[in-house]
């Protein structure tokens, strides 16, 4: 996957301690917020296209998307499911 403006900003920022710390405290949020925008964007549907396949809210769609709500597994399947794509969930070694 090739670089963007933000994945350059966030590299930089990850540089301050404090930021990192925060970074890492919400990066499972921050995960699945950018997985539902990579999908969605990556099959060009819009979240009112998205809303409209699995009955969830755009206004729930932007929420998650802002990292502002906490879906759940059950809602992760439905938002893939809407996508013609499934969830994968896996535990990662923190790197010490």
């Amino acid at each position: 996957m090739e670089s963007n403006r933000f994945d350059d900003y966030l590299k930089e920022e990850l540089k301050d301690p404090a930021f990192k710390r925060e970074w890492d405290n919400l990066q499972a949020e921050y995960a699945i917020a950018e997985a539902i925008i990579r999908a969605r964007a990556e099959n060009g549907v819009t979240q009112k296209e998205l809303s409209e396949r699995t009955g969830i809210s755009q206004s729930d769609i932007s929420k998650f998307e802002c990292g502002n709500g906490n879906p759940s597994l059950r809602t992760l399947k439905r938002l893939a499911n809407g996508l013609g794509m499934y969830v994968k969930i896996e535990f990662v070694r923190e790197n010490v």
